[in-house]
């Protein structure tokens, strides 16, 4: 009746056991800071114009609206081979495979393992003959996950693909923003270089008429060395400017990843022609822009992780319950006899630390201070973000407001120019006024471009600093990881 009874208790404690447990983890919490975005202040309304006119263009695709299909062409291709992009696709596939290992230590980890082996044992020596033995087990372990340590590594993994996904988007607009910006002042050198052609053409013609005058009589030396001199300047200047051309060439060599003699062929068509541009859509309130940066957003994710790290190393604190088990069986044969057997084991155990010297207190401690220091680099990333989005509609503004008024001095030196040339050429004029007058019209030339460049930086920073098109909604799939690896 003993015996009953004993069997009877016996197989009671496995189902009580269950049953406690799962109460218990039904009943588990999470340690640790509950995660909240930071809140940014910012300013109402921009302080500097916004560059609207009536003509408002998306940010999606913005390189699409300048009417310049050569950037397209270079942006297309930098951001189908550039490995600035390939290195953020990596990083994603890395934080991915990183969620799916956080993920595995919340369920329970199960493994097997068999032998077999035949041998001389001493008990052939008493005629017991071979022994043979096989054998076979199966082994569980499972970790409650009482106080969400877990649960906490699964959230920081979580927030960590975010991050790196958000990284994705920021490293596209900014390899958007290289081409555009390389690809402007390549053209604008090219303009440069091109009027240096033709003022270097001017001078060498007039040191050529200068000189014929001179072994006539009909000008004094002196007028003819200043002739020289002023084309072996222009000469000098103008390789200078193809040496600068062919630099902003091999730059988008690098950023494109095409050939140069490919790339070069694709950059004839458009030489020395400059763009327009595209006109931004900006919102009138900071923070909506603001919400549009994927690199605030990335920052925004990595604090969502360190909060959940500090509830890991917290719970790290706590004892910690498993459930272990196993069942096995084996088989031998020995001296023609054969026996087999089955083994099991089932039960919990508990991990309770006692004393670390203060070590787990340390990690807890070390985990806030880090996102502190990630929560002050976000808030200092937001108002450089501000910065950046005013000093760019702050230069907009200044290149439009300059421009017609370096477009007449342009007007009113060449007209100058003009009547200098014709007053020499009936000598009434002298070349030193010519002269002056020419580098009157390359200065008022280098400074109508410089105020084209400044726009096109310009906008292109604008579309930079206001994160290029990115919003919430888009996602960086693993489709395009897969392509990227």
């Amino acid at each position: 009746m003993s015996k009953l009874f004993d069997s009877r208790r016996r197989s009671r404690v496995l189902p009580v056991t269950l049953g406690l447990l799962a109460s218990v983890t039904l009943t588990a919490c999470a340690v640790g800071p509950t995660y909240a975005p930071p809140a940014v202040t910012s300013a109402s309304a921009w302080q500097s114009p916004l560059p609207h006119d009536g003509n408002v263009a998306a940010l999606a695709n913005w390189w699409s609206r300048w009417n310049d299909a050569t950037l397209v062409a270079l942006i297309e291709a930098a951001q189908a081979s550039n490995p600035t992009l390939d290195q953020a696709a990596a990083r994603i596939a890395q934080a991915r495979a990183g969620q799916t290992i956080a993920g595995a230590s919340a369920l329970p980890n199960v493994s097997g393992s068999a032998s077999a082996s035949r041998g001389n044992l001493a008990g052939q020596s008493l005629g017991l003959g071979t022994l043979t033995s096989v054998s076979a087990s199966a082994q569980a372990a499972w970790e409650i996950d009482l106080f969400g340590a877990n649960r906490r590594g699964r959230e920081a993994a979580a927030a960590r693909t975010g991050a790196r996904t958000l990284d994705w988007h920021q490293a596209r607009v900014s390899l958007a923003a290289d081409v555009a910006s390389t690809y402007a002042n390549l053209r604008v050198n090219e303009a440069l270089a091109a009027g240096y052609e033709r003022d270097a053409a001017s001078r060498k013609e007039t040191s050529r008429l200068t000189g014929l005058k001179t072994d006539a009589g009909f000008e004094a030396p002196a007028n003819a060395a200043l002739a020289r001199a002023s084309a072996s300047e222009a000469a000098a200047r103008l390789t200078a400017q193809r040496a600068e051309v062919d630099l902003g060439v091999k730059a988008l060599v690098a950023l494109t990843g095409l050939d140069e003699p490919a790339l070069r062929n694709l950059l004839a068509a458009g030489r020395a022609q400059l763009q327009t541009g595209a006109n931004l859509s900006i919102d009138q309130v900071p923070a909506t822009v603001l919400a549009q940066r994927p690199d605030l957003a990335a920052s925004e994710r990595e604090l969502a992780a360190l909060t959940a790290e500090i509830g890991a190393a917290e719970a790290d604190r706590y004892p910690k319950v498993s459930l272990t088990g196993s069942v096995g069986y084996s088989l031998a044969r020995i001296a023609g006899s054969t026996a087999g057997t089955t083994t099991w084991g089932f039960g919990p155990s508990i991990d309770i630390p006692l004393f670390d010297a203060g070590r787990r207190s340390a990690v807890v401690e070390q985990t806030r201070a880090r996102y502190d220091e990630s929560l002050a680099g976000y808030k200092a990333a937001a108002i450089r973000a501000v910065r950046e989005v005013e000093e760019a509609l702050t230069q907009l503004q200044s290149a439009k407001l300059r421009a017609p008024d370096l477009q007449a001095s342009l007007a009113g030196y060449q007209a100058f120019e003009k009547a200098a040339q014709a007053r020499l050429s009936v000598g009434a004029g002298s070349v030193l006024e010519l002269e002056d007058a020419r580098r009157a019209v390359l200065a008022a030339q280098v400074a109508v471009l410089a105020v084209e460049r400044e726009r096109l930086a310009a906008s292109i920073s604008l579309y930079r600093a206001v994160g290029g098109g990115w919003d919430s909604t888009q996602a960086f799939t693993q489709k395009q990881v897969s392509e990227k690896n």
